[in-house]
């Protein structure tokens, strides 16, 4: 499916769906835990429907009812808790990163062999790590082509208690998911990271292992993890919390419009890094009003805004420009470079190597498109420089240095690069449009997403 967007102004109330993030680790705990739990607003996206498939392979039983492809509603989970078992079938992950990483630490700790693959995205992403982190723990771990470092992976277990060091800046989420298979141990699992990153995520799976019982200890550097096993978990009743990554979208595609929006069910627990978005937007002017007891976020742009003209620029940041470093949240790259593309100033994404790593490499991928549709883009190993231009002048006269335009842009299959690029085709003059190619992605994290938007006046076309 291939999506036109053009110039719009938005208006109205838009849900975003729970937290994928949350959704997985509360249905893997859910699994591991005795008795049924209730898992409240899930994300019906692929790669939580796919761990809703995964677990059953090792004894849980899942009731989707008919809530598969509905926002706000209910997963009930028979968790298999002592029975549990080594998955009695390949795992085929799909395009799910979090649930590869997760779910190979836990079948680690089963004795017997395991095998993980996925689609043609997830083979081409690294487990090396994940090899040599388990093989110090006991495992016997390999890739099954010589001489590659994907998937298919095979794992022998069981790993045993005791201490791991291993390269936090690699992912955070084989560690989370090292930190959930240490509920199962017989004793105490210490992880140790050199230079971590993502860490706000470890500090989510921390959360959600107290919340059932466990014993967590993390160092405020991150650098040193202590899991305390083992811990049979009890049945819960949890709601999932809005998902900040895809909050970033509607939110980025209200300040480039004369637009004004309310995103409704807002997460401000603390628990998704993701919301620091929303101090980066207001850093260069933008006009967010969150409002946490009604949990509500209202963003106006363009004429819209409260002084009338909506211009995002550096200028009110230390020595004029904006520096971002992004390795707490790392999802949000694609949507902040396409922000600093209508800022005026420069805009430095750093610390970003791990972005390389994720569906497809997403500094490569928007260096190469954001420049073929008008922008000067400067990429790094680790970093992205934009040298932005806002559509309007400090007066709100048009700026005749904006230069963004039309475009054909491919998505290679990743939803944040499709969703990043079809809001930034809102934004564009009028006459000017961004044609985004296999578009139906975005279901891997955000299923509706334009249906959704087009809910507050997007007019994304679907072409044929």
């Amino acid at each position: 499916m291939n999506i036109k967007s053009k110039a719009s102004s938005l208006s109205g109330h838009i849900q975003v769906p729970g937290s994928k993030s949350h959704t997985i680790r509360a249905l893997l705990l859910a699994a591991l835990a005795e008795g049924t739990s209730y898992v409240r607003n899930p994300l019906p996206s692929e790669d939580c429907l796919n761990t809703s498939k995964a677990i059953p392979l090792m004894g849980a039983k899942v009731d989707l009812g008919d809530t598969d492809k509905k926002i706000g509603g209910c997963w009930t989970v028979q968790g298999a808790g002592k029975n549990i078992h080594l998955p009695e079938n390949v795992v085929d992950v799909g395009d799910s990163g979090s649930l590869l990483y997760f779910l190979s630490s836990i079948a680690a700790t089963f004795e017997g062999w395991s095998i993980f693959t996925g689609d043609e995205l997830i083979r081409r992403r690294p487990v090396h790590h994940v090899v040599d982190a388990l093989n110090q723990l006991g495992a016997e771990c390999h890739v099954s082509q010589p001489g590659k470092t994907v998937c298919p992976l095979l794992i022998k277990g069981p790993i045993k208690p005791g201490t791991v060091t291993t390269a936090g800046e690699v992912s955070s989420q084989y560690i989370s998911g090292m930190m959930m298979a240490a509920l199962r141990l017989n004793g105490t699992l210490n992880i140790e990271l050199t230079n971590p990153k993502e860490t706000p995520y470890l500090t989510m799976t921390q959360k959600w292992l107290e919340s059932v019982g466990a014993k967590v200890e993390i160092s405020d550097d991150f650098k040193h993890i202590k899991v305390h096993g083992p811990v049979q978990i009890k049945a819960f009743d949890r709601t999932v919390p809005s998902d900040w990554e895809g909050v970033a979208f509607p939110l980025i595609a209200a300040l480039f419009s004369d637009s004004e929006i309310t995103i409704d069910g807002i997460d401000g627990s603390g628990t998704q890094g993701d919301e620091e978005i929303v101090n980066v937007l207001k850093s260069v002017g933008a006009d967010i009003q969150w409002d946490k007891e009604s949990e509500k976020i209202t963003v106006r742009g363009g004429k819209k805004a409260s002084d009338g003209i909506g211009r995002l620029s550096t200028e009110n940041c230390p020595d004029g420009e904006l520096h971002v470093p992004i390795s707490g949240y790392p999802d949000a790259i694609c949507a902040v470079a396409v922000a600093a593309a209508f800022t005026e100033g420069t805009t430095y994404i750093e610390d970003a190597a791990v972005c390389r790593r994720k569906e497809t490499d997403r500094i490569k991928v928007m260096t190469q498109f954001l420049r073929e549709l008008g922008a000067e883009v400067e990429e790094g190993d680790d970093f992205m420089i934009i040298r932005g231009h806002s559509p309007v002048m400090a007066d709100g006269s048009l700026n005749p240095q904006f230069s963004l335009h039309s475009g054909e842009i491919e998505s290679f299959g990743d939803h944040r690069i499709a969703m990043s690029f079809a809001c930034m085709g809102l934004g564009l003059p009028a006459g000017e449009s961004i044609v985004v190619k296999d578009a139906e992605c975005c279901a891997v994290s955000f299923p509706g997403f334009f249906e959704s938007m087009n809910g507050i006046n997007a007019g994304f076309e679907k072409l044929l």
